[in-house]
């Protein structure tokens, strides 16, 4: 299971996740976020990393030909969009997508099935009023089983249900942001190790 630490701000936060054992970090390129981070600050990030560091970019309702330019810009090595965005959209898009879904017991896991070729990406439906790190949670039981071991996981993941989560999905990846924070965009060094800590002592059981 991959782990993507998103949120990221500044160095100091991006090293320490990738040396704790991130897989991949994530940069919100996006207005309204409160840990935006514009292309300029990314890329003072991005060319202080190790080499083969997974890069990827969060999109709201962006259009695609700025996704593709940006996202060239910076390296990135997938784009990960958030908002209302259509098959259309994702097939004017050069990069490799991860498309999240807001996710509850109403939602249609059909509506997966209209993007070709991207990740899912399963996340709490809180999004709708609060863009990002709300640190909700939703009922991880209703993904499909055909889903669970090619999706990604968002949304109050952390040290005290990553056990829960890996026993009943053991999802292809997780994506962690505000539980691994101090402040939105800054994070605890303290939390980010004890939660790795966490994922290697699960790993060797």
């Amino acid at each position: 299971m991959k782990v993507k630490v998103c949120g990221i701000t500044n160095i100091e936060d991006a090293l320490y996740c990738i040396e704790s054992g991130a897989d991949a970090l994530g940069f919100m390129l996006y207005k309204s976020s409160k840990r935006y981070v514009d292309i300029f600050a990314a890329r003072e990030i991005i060319i202080q990393l190790p080499p083969f560091t997974m890069l990827v970019g969060v999109f709201v309702n962006e259009k695609p030909k700025i996704i593709n330019y940006i996202a060239e810009e910076l390296g990135l090595n997938a784009v990960q969009l958030h908002g209302e965005e259509t098959p259309q959209v994702t097939d004017e898009i050069n990069f490799p997508i991860i498309k999240a879904f807001r996710t509850n017991k109403n939602f249609d896991f059909s509506e997966v099935e209209r993007f070709q070729g991207i990740t899912p990406m399963f996340d709490s439906d809180s999004l709708k009023s609060n863009f990002g790190g709300t640190g909700k949670t939703f009922d991880w039981s209703i993904i499909p089983e055909e889903y669970r071991r090619r999706s990604i996981i968002a949304g109050g993941i952390g040290i005290n249900n990553i056990e829960e989560l890996i026993n009943e999905i053991n999802p292809a990846a997780i994506d962690l942001s505000s539980s691994l924070e101090a402040k939105p965009g800054i994070k605890d060094h303290t939390k980010v190790k004890a939660f790795f800590e966490k994922l290697a002592e699960l790993k060797n059981k």
